[in-house]
Formats: structure tokens, sequence, C-alpha cells
């Protein structure tokens, strides 16, 4: 039977370790990041690396590219929203697989890298109107064609961790893909791979194959096959129920898309000399009615 003391002591421990597990789950109950913006006079947004055009460091390691421009203009917004014109913006690179839970924990407040808005994710995570539609193909050498997944039976496959394309081509290796599928920890691994001929494909969506390929000035090398395997909307990413933020973003995004100054960001990522990938329907689409449909993989009875 244990004393009075014995038994208070108990109780707090049990408290205390409660409280541990509970700080690290904070996000996900605690749901008003404006208020904490508001508070920390801090803002962090999350980055990739090497998800060009979109989310990438320049030479100077500065976080630079399409979805970081969206991601600063809508800290504009929530700068004159809460009054804090000295509003500091703190940025942290996350890869693929860390990208949702570093949001859930906590250590980033936005995700602005190259997210496909999935029905999966929106269990998890919420997400802004969509700000860019692609399509996942495969990146092969320009003695390899790919006209169907069959095509692909036989040949060693780099597959990026975290990402739709790996999920669905571990789905397809269940049914009639017969590949020999290998994952790596980054669309930079994956890519490496199939430069120095360990891999023969390298499935993942257009934009960031073309952006990789481009950076690599090997467009004269590989190609990006014709078959597409899903449309992948991307959007910024937050955390579940964070209304008041993500009000915020989506109105960022509108008055972007509504004034037409959206178009001036799309060419200086998209349409330079190095890079050219031109506006798509969906995506022309996406700016003309703001919507925040979920991505789908274009074989039957597959998801992304």
């Amino acid at each position: 039977m244990f004393s009075l003391s014995q038994r208070a002591m108990r109780r707090m421990t049990g408290l205390l370790l409660l409280a541990a597990a509970s700080g690290g789950a904070w996000a996900q109950a605690h749901t008003d990041t404006m208020a904490k913006i508001r508070d920390s006079k801090v803002i962090v947004l999350g980055v990739r690396e090497a998800a060009r055009p979109f989310s990438f460091l320049n030479d100077q390691k500065q976080p630079v590219g399409y979805s970081v421009d969206l991601c600063l203009n809508a800290v504009e917004g929530i700068k004159r929203e809460l009054k804090l014109p000295d509003l500091k913006v703190q940025y942290k690179v996350v890869s693929g697989p860390e990208r949702i839970p570093k949001l859930l924990s906590g250590e980033i407040d936005l995700e602005c890298g190259s997210t496909t808005n999935t029905r999966a994710r929106q269990e998890k995570v919420d997400f802004s109107y969509t700000f860019f539609v692609a399509s996942m193909r495969l990146l092969t050498p320009k003695n390899v064609q790919v006209e169907s997944v069959k095509d692909l039976n036989g040949m060693q496959v780099a597959l990026s961790k975290g990402t739709t394309s790996e999920k669905l081509f571990n789905q397809l290796a269940n049914g009639e893909l017969h590949a020999k599928l290998e994952t790596f920890a980054s669309n930079g691994e994956a890519y490496k791979a199939l430069k120095e001929g360990r891999v023969r494909a390298f499935p993942q969506d257009d934009s960031l194959l073309l952006g990789l390929a481009s950076n690599d000035k090997a467009l004269d090398t590989f190609q990006v096959s014709n078959l597409a395997l899903s449309v992948e909307p991307y959007a910024v990413m937050l955390r579940k129920g964070d209304t008041a933020l993500l009000a915020s973003v989506d109105r960022s995004l509108s008055q972007l898309y509504a004034s037409g100054e959206i178009n001036a960001l799309y060419t200086k990522w998209f349409l330079t000399d190095a890079l050219t990938i031109k506006m798509s329907r969906l995506t022309r689409d996406s700016f003309v009615r703001p919507n925040k449909e979920a991505g789908v993989a274009m074989l039957l009875g597959f998801s992304i």
C-alpha cells in the first residue's frame, strides 16, 4: 500500500510523462498558428533542398523558387493582418519523408515545396488552393522508350522516398508491373542513380524531372515520357484545422490569381533560358477557378 507522499509522487510522474508525450503532438491539437505567430513574431517556412524550380537552395544556400515566392507573398499578407511589419521569416529544409512529420510536430508552419494534394494526405493535413498541376512521368535515357507500364518489366526503376510515385509504383508491383524497384532517400539520389546507369527509369512529377535534368544540362541525354501516370496538383501544406492561417494563405493566392500577377511569377521560374515548362490547361484553370481538388492516378484501381 502506498503512502500519501508516494501516491502524490507517482501521480506527478505520470503527469510529467503525459506532458512530455503530448508536447510533440502540440501542432496536431493546437491549430491556431496565427496566434503563435503573433506571440512569437516568427513564422517558419519548410523548404526543399533541390526541388527545382519550386523550392531549392541557390548557390548562396538561400531558399528560392516559385513555391517560396508564393509563401513569401502570403507572409506579407500575414504581416498586414497581424500588424507585424517586423515579422521574422525562418527557413527549415525538409526532405520528402520529413515534410508532414515536421509540419505536425510544429517545427514548420507552412510547407513551401512541391507537395501534391492527395486524399490520403488530406487525412493528416490541409492544403491551400492549387498553385501548379504536374503529371507523373518517367525520366529515361533517350534510347529507352516507355509507352506503357509493361515496358518497364525487367527494368531497374528508381523511386524517391515519401513521394506519390513511390506509393503508386509499390501498388503496381503487386499487379502487372515486374520491374526491379529501388527506393532512394531523395530525388537527387534517384537522379544520380539514373545518371550513373544503376537504374534505367525514374518516375516522378514531370516538372521536377525537367528541373533536375535542365540544372544538370542533361536534356540532350534524358527524356521525359509521353506516358502520364497521374495528375498532381501542388499546394501549400498546413496543419489540419488551422483555419485562420489557411484563410490567409488562400487570400494571398486568390489575389495573385485575380490580379494576373501570377503570370509574372510563372514566367520568372518556368519560362527561362535553362528551363521551359509551358503552362498547362489544368494549371491555368486553377488560376481562373481556384480549387483544392485532390490528385488522382490515371490507372484504374490505383491511388497516389
